[in-house]
């Protein structure tokens, strides 16, 4: 599809000139950072695997945004995603609460794929994150902050009723729908604008002006693009580009690589506005994605499978925390992290005292001020079925699913997999085998039995529901 470039430039050169008018007038003066909380942007990008960026080492897509950012900031390497599809990740970055806590496991129905291939009946799924779950917004604005959320957010009706002043996009739709990142759209709480304008760059204008807007008060600003869900759809002029372009193995897709491209060049928007108003020294900016690509469009060779699967490639993403005076730049960590680290690391840095919110991250502060805190277990559960994108891409533990029912444990090196249909396990080092291809159980009867107890501990202290009822239309021959 080909979008009105002249649209689109003409409504980021009116974002900008916007900035610099109030630079003149208010003379761009700002507090020292010692002075003032700081500002925080969260970008979370739907759907971008662990290998679609430069600085993690694709040679086909183009970001050298999101690399600038990687130098300011730190990268991690072994982050995770608290889940390995849309919808559950973002509740356990919202809440900072793991799944069985909020019930949201899958996106609509945890009956998926076809009934004769499900043994068991899997756990019922919520669809709705609750307002009674005290979210990170809701904590932002308990600290004085002005909270606004600009794209995604597949957890209600209305973000507005969670904690955001501002809501610009955000409904219950995980995707903005056929024809749908070029207007008119077809997405909630957001009105259409030129024929042909860019739904990325779109959000993107719409964050500009909430930060110049709140350039003299703290605000969290939540930014999660709807790209690079599918529909693939890119513009017009970068597809062009991507077809002359030598592609790599498993990254040769021209409309995806020109989402990846207009994703960067918005989060380089984002960053020059920051400059632009002098905010760029007292503003933490977060990029990660909710969870892996799907395999099919995009390769995370080496790791395994792709979004919905429990294997690296579903669950583990792109990490990049820039936070002057904290992090160090340029640097990197190996210490896996997950996304429900986020809601205690801004707990400690805002001061709040919320003694009755169970949270199930740890904060990162040691981590980015240059300690490594001691090794902790991480956790994933699924009792839910989520069928195959493509049976030959997918690269699952087999061809109808990317996910059957079961748990995972990761502490160290070590990653356990539990299947709740079989009673099936396995074991991997991911220091030694990342692709996770070589199941050490047998091998390693201690540590698997060891990876086990706590899985099981684990599931008990949260009240995770293993599912084991037969399912009646269960036909193993088919």
């Amino acid at each position: 599809m080909v979008t009105f470039g002249w649209n689109t430039l003409m409504r980021s050169y009116a974002a900008l000139s916007a900035i610099a008018i109030l630079c003149v007038f208010s003379s761009c003066e700002q507090s020292s950072p010692t002075d003032i909380k700081p500002n925080v942007i969260f970008i979370n990008v739907d759907d971008l695997g662990w290998m679609d960026a430069v600085f993690q080492g694709s040679n086909y897509y183009e970001t050298p945004n999101i690399d600038r950012l990687a130098k300011e900031g730190m990268v991690f390497t072994q982050g995770y995603a608290g889940a390995a599809n849309c919808a559950p990740s973002r509740a356990c970055l919202i809440s900072g609460q793991n799944t069985p806590r909020h019930g949201i496991y899958t996106v609509g129905s945890s009956e998926r794929g076809k009934a004769g291939d499900r043994k068991i009946i899997p756990t019922p799924n919520n669809e709705v994150l609750p307002d009674s779950v005290l979210t990170m917004a809701e904590m932002f604005k308990m600290a004085g902050y002005t909270t606004g959320t600009f794209g995604k957010w597949h957890l209600g009706d209305d973000p507005m009723t969670q904690g955001f002043d501002v809501n610009i996009g955000g409904s219950h739709r995980g995707n903005p729908g056929k024809n749908g990142y070029f207007s008119p759209y077809n997405v909630d709480h957001l009105e259409d604008g030129p024929d042909g304008e860019h739904l990325t760059d779109r959000l993107t204008d719409e964050a500009l002006d909430f930060i110049s807007r709140n350039q003299k008060n703290p605000f969290f600003l939540y930014l999660p693009y709807y790209a690079v869900h599918t529909p693939i759809l890119g513009k017009q002029e970068l597809i062009d580009k991507y077809k002359n372009k030598k592609s790599t193995e498993g990254q040769s897709n021209p409309v995806y690589a020109a989402m990846v491209e207009t994703v960067d060049d918005n989060v380089g928007r984002i960053l020059t506005g920051l400059e632009t108003l002098g905010l760029a020294d007292n503003t933490v900016v977060i990029f990660t994605s909710d969870n892996g690509g799907i395999r099919a469009i995009s390769s995370q060779h080496p790791l395994r499978a792709g979004k919905g699967s429990y294997y690296e490639g579903g669950i583990r993403v792109p990490y990049i925390i820039k936070w002057p005076g904290t992090a160090t730049a340029g640097t990197r960590s190996d210490y896996p992290i997950v996304n429900l680290d986020f809601f205690p690391t801004f707990r400690e840095m805002l001061q709040i005292d919320l003694q009755k919110k169970l949270v199930d991250g740890i904060s990162l502060m040691p981590l980015l001020q240059g300690q490594k805190p001691s090794q902790r277990p991480l956790f994933w559960h699924f009792p839910i079925y989520l069928q195959a994108y493509s049976q030959e891409k997918d690269d699952g533990r087999d061809p109808l699913f990317r996910t059957r029912p079961g748990s995972v444990i990761r502490l160290g090196d070590w990653k356990l997999h539990q299947y709740f249909e079989d009673g099936a396990v396995e074991l991997y080092n991911l220091k030694d085998d990342l692709g996770e291809r070589n199941n050490l159980v047998k091998e390693r009867p201690q540590k698997t039995k060891e990876l086990l107890n706590l899985l099981e501990q684990w599931r008990e202290e949260v009240n995770a529901t293993v599912p084991d009822e037969l399912n009646p239309a269960y036909n193993p021959i088919n």
